[in-house]
Formats: structure tokens, sequence, C-alpha cells
């Protein structure tokens, strides 16, 4: 399960974003509550802060990739870690000051997109540099496991927080963890890395990397169907400070209980995907499956009549969704040529994130007009469908197959991805 912990390059890495991410979960959730609270529980206010937020993603991500892929990642990953300290600090000192206003969150949270558009396709292509590609698949489930510990971890701390100290000192606290990350970078070995030879400045590269994903239905397919679910599917971590507020009316520790629920399943998903991580290539067909189940239960959970049964089935949602991040995750990096890893993972993080900036508002004017429900079991069907749809596709084209029984006889064939 912790095979890529043995390189020391990547334990660094490891360690700085175990610290760095719990910093991370206690801003959002801060972050979150103070736009809620400035606009007076103003479910729209909400959705307009996180599409500020991904917005950037639509701008930066693809030509990420490209920079990812033309200069040192390691280098360019602590100029921008850099960069959100300096965000952290400036939000964190107009908070505890009193001067912050909903404007000046607005404008905050689009140069902290701003950060996370450069920085996301950079470090999902330099994973691949610090482990190598058979090591691929495993690390990438272990920094979803440190993503999801520090989603359990840090909303059960800022949820508790808030009430006591306010949001104001947990963004300096963010500020504070991510120094971690720049540490861990600024102590790599160079030498050790896994390093792909510089892809030389030319005009046309960005367009090279779209072709080179059109020309491949299977990653093509993969995309599609990881844009649908985030887009619509996974809208519900910007729905539930509505559903703790507006639907079982709790204040911020409520908010804080359901995130660290929904994490609890994120995190047994990831440390699930770490152990099959170690046992081969991701496979098509888990992806599919986790993406169908992922709608099922964020439909069934949505229906659910008390904040406790809520908040349990959210558990199963966050499994299943971990399940599909991680496998699509790794169906992509373990299938690319190398050259052309930053610009395809540049594009992965533009449909995953790109969504966003229609999801937000979507999710705030659907809880607006139809209850703080409604993103949860719209967003599942949609994901239930999209998930059928690729698999019909993927069948027909030859990338998957079903189980089925000849003579008795359980017969399966390959995945072509």
């Amino acid at each position: 399960m912790f095979a890529s912990l043995r390189i020391r390059n990547y334990r660094l890495f490891f360690t700085g974003q175990v610290i760095s991410n719990i910093g991370t979960w206690m801003q959002r959730i801060a972050q979150d509550w103070l736009v809620f609270t400035l606009s007076g529980n103003n479910p729209i206010a909400l959705g307009v802060a996180i599409a500020l937020q991904f917005t950037p993603t639509l701008l930066l991500s693809l030509w990420a990739g490209v920079l990812a892929d033309r200069v040192d990642k390691r280098r360019l990953l602590i100029a921008i870690q850099t960069a959100a300290v300096t965000q952290a600090v400036v939000l964190g000192v107009l908070d505890l000051t009193g001067l912050a206003t909903l404007w000046q969150v607005y404008v905050l949270c689009f140069t902290l997109g701003m950060t996370s558009a450069l920085e996301v396709p950079t470090r999902q292509s330099f994973v691949a540099e610090m482990v190598g590609r058979d090591q691929v698949a495993n690390a990438v489930a272990l920094n979803s496991s440190i993503f999801n510990m520090a989603r359990i971890v840090g909303p059960a701390i800022a949820g508790f927080a808030i009430t006591w100290i306010g949001t104001g000192w947990l963004f300096i606290a963010n500020a504070l963890s991510t120094i971690a990350v720049i540490a861990g970078l600024v102590m790599m070995n160079p030498d050790k890395l896994f390093r792909v030879a510089a892809v030389p400045r030319e005009k046309g590269q960005l367009v090279e990397g779209l072709r080179y994903v059109r020309r491949r239905s299977d990653l093509m397919t993969v995309m599609l169907l990881v844009l649908f679910v985030s887009t619509f599917g996974i809208t519900y971590f910007g729905s539930l400070p509505i559903v703790a507020a507006n639907v079982f009316h709790t204040a911020a520790d409520g908010y804080g209980l359901l995130s660290t629920l929904l994490a609890v399943g994120t995190f047994a998903g990831a440390i699930m995907s770490a152990r099959r991580g170690t046992r081969g290539r991701p496979r098509v067909r888990l992806m599919l499956m986790a993406a169908f189940a992922m709608g099922v239960f964020e439909t069934i959970t949505a229906f659910m009549p008390t904040y406790l049964s809520f908040g349990i089935g959210l558990i199963p949602l966050g499994f299943a969704t971990m399940t599909f991040l991680n496998t699509a995750n790794a169906l992509v990096q373990t299938s690319v040529s190398p050259e052309m890893r930053g610009r395809v993972m540049g594009l992965y993080v533009f449909v995953l994130i790109g969504g966003n900036p229609l999801g937000g508002p979507m999710t705030g004017w659907m809880a607006d007009a139809f209850g703080g429900r409604s993103p949860f079991y719209i967003g599942g069907v949609i994901s239930v469908l999209a998930a059928a749809v690729c698999a019909i596709v993927l069948i027909r084209r030859g990338g998957v197959s079903l189980p089925v029984r000849r003579f008795g006889l359980r017969i399966l064939t390959r995945d072509r991805l």
C-alpha cells in the first residue's frame, strides 16, 4: 500500500502534503462560512464564490500543462506555493482586522483559483517524475488518501475553531502549513527525479496536446465522463453548507461534521485505491462502476430524512467518488506518452475543475429554487446517465467488456485502456 514512500523525494513531498492539506481544508471551510456569513446565508453568493475560485481553471489549466512540459516542475511548484501563502495571509489579516467585505473575499477567491489552476496540472504531472511510471497509480492513490485524511481532520478542526476563535486565524494557519510543502520541495534531490526531457518552446504545443487526446478515443471517453460527473455530480462539496444551514438548521460545527463524514468515505476509497495501485494498471470497468455507484448513492442520500441519516449516507458516497476520481486519474497518467503528460494532465484538470464555474452558481440556483437537497438528486441522476452512456460507447468500440457466462463459465475480455 505504501510502496512509493520508499522513494525519498516522494516521502518529502508526501510529508509536506499531509501538513498543508489539513490547512487547505481548514481554509476551505472557513472561506465558505465567511462568504455565507457576509452574505446573510445566501446560497447564490456561495455559488458565486465557488465559481470565482474555479474560473481561472478555464483560463489557465491548459497553458499550465504546456508550461509544466517546458520547465522544471519542482521550481515552478515552489513559486506557486509561495503565491498561495501570500493569498492566505492577506485574507487572514483582512478577516482578523474586521475589514473583510464580500467583494474582497471574491477577489481573493479568484487569486486562489489562479494559483490552483497552475499548481494542480504541474503537481499531477510531477508525481511521475518523483516515483517513476511503475509507482504512479500507487502514488496518485496515496496523494488522494492524504488529501482525504485532511478532509477528515481539517473540517473537524475548522467547524469547532470557527465557533471558538472565528475564521481569520484559520487562514493564517493555512499559510503556515503551506510552508511545509515549500520546505519539502527545496529539500528534494533533483538528481533522483525520473525526469523527462523538457519540451523545447515551439508554436502549437497546446493544440498538439489536444490533438493527441482527440486521436485517442479511450482518453476522450474518460475526459467526457469526468467532465459530466465533476460538473453536475460532484457539486456536493459546495452544497453541504447550504444543507447544514438551510435544511437541517445547524451552525458551523454541523457543517464541519457533515464534511468529516463525507471525508471518512473518501479517505476509505483512497486507501483502497492505494492497495489496488500496487496490483497492476487501473481498469476502465472499475471507473465506470464507481461513477454509476456514486450517482446512485448521491440520489439516495438526497432523500435521507434526518441529519444523522443524511450524514451516514455521505460515507458510501465519498467512497464511490474517490474510487472514480483515483481510477480516472491513474488511467490517464499511465496511458500517455511522458512528453505529453503535462499537457494531457492540464486538459484533465480543465475538465475536472473547469466545470465548477458553471456547477457553483447552478448549485446555488437549484438550492434556492428547488430546495437545499436538489443539487444532490439532480447531480446523482446526471452521473448515473453519464456513466451508462460512456459504458455503452466503450462496449461498442471494444474498449471495455462486461462479464458474460457461456456454457457455465464466466468469461472476461481485457480492457483496451
